[in-house]
């Protein structure tokens, strides 16, 4: 096995600001620079410079030489291909795990359900999207696919931000409702079931965009970036 390599200072000014960008600590139009990172994150500028441009290039900052750098508005139609990608993969992950899931997989998406329950109690919405992600990824792995989570977390990016705008109670809730209907329909082993629930989950994003942008301060943006 390839030992894995240490994350350079590049890759981890990256992964800060791309997780602040997601989690809306860093909402769209906030002004950033070069100097305040580096000096935030205690690093030099050349390395901050780097994870700007690789930022920039997922469409996650304009960089504007004259005027600064800002977060980018949320991209409808990032969000959308974003959405395309997982409906066509997540649905083939369900059907697989429906064949080949065993019972301590099903015993972990259990588990992982009543932790979502549990934060959603105790008011805790960060945990709650973490143990999504890690909902959607078991059923990746549990069907003997992991790979395939490698390629949506690499694509999903865009939908977190409106995720995470949207996941107050009664969101939550909701998606809680799905990650039990999805995890009932893989249980009783119902590919066409399972792939159903998956694509009713996945689609709902376009309801939440449509009520967030009548509330969100002019984040969203019907243009890619």
């Amino acid at each position: 096995m390839t030992p894995t390599l240490p994350k350079s200072v590049a890759d981890r000014v990256f992964d800060t600001l791309q997780q602040q960008i997601l989690s809306l600590e860093l909402p769209p139009n906030t002004r950033i620079s070069e100097a305040e990172v580096a000096a935030r994150l205690g690093a030099s500028r050349q390395p901050v410079r780097e994870a700007f441009r690789r930022l920039a290039n997922l469409g996650f900052l304009n960089i504007r030489p004259q005027s600064g750098t800002t977060v980018t508005l949320i991209s409808e139609e990032a969000v959308l291909k974003s959405r395309f990608i997982r409906i066509a993969l997540e649905t083939q992950t369900c059907r697989a795990a429906c064949r080949d899931i065993a019972d301590d997989g099903l015993a972990i998406l259990a588990s992982l359900i009543s932790q979502q329950r549990q934060a959603i109690t105790d008011g805790d919405r960060q945990k709650f999207h973490i143990l999504d992600d890690q909902f959607h990824r078991q059923i990746c792995v549990s069907a003997d696919v992991g790979f395939a989570w490698d390629i949506i977390s690499d694509h999903k990016a865009h939908m977190d931000r409106v995720r995470m705008l949207s996941l107050d109670t009664s969101s939550q809730n909701r998606a809680l409702d799905e990650h039990i209907a999805i995890l009932a329909a893989i249980t009783a082993r119902d590919p066409n079931g399972a792939a159903h629930a998956m694509t009713a989950h996945l689609t709902r994003i376009e309801t939440l965009i449509a009520q967030l942008k009548q509330q969100s301060h002019n984040w969203f943006t019907d243009d890619s970036n």
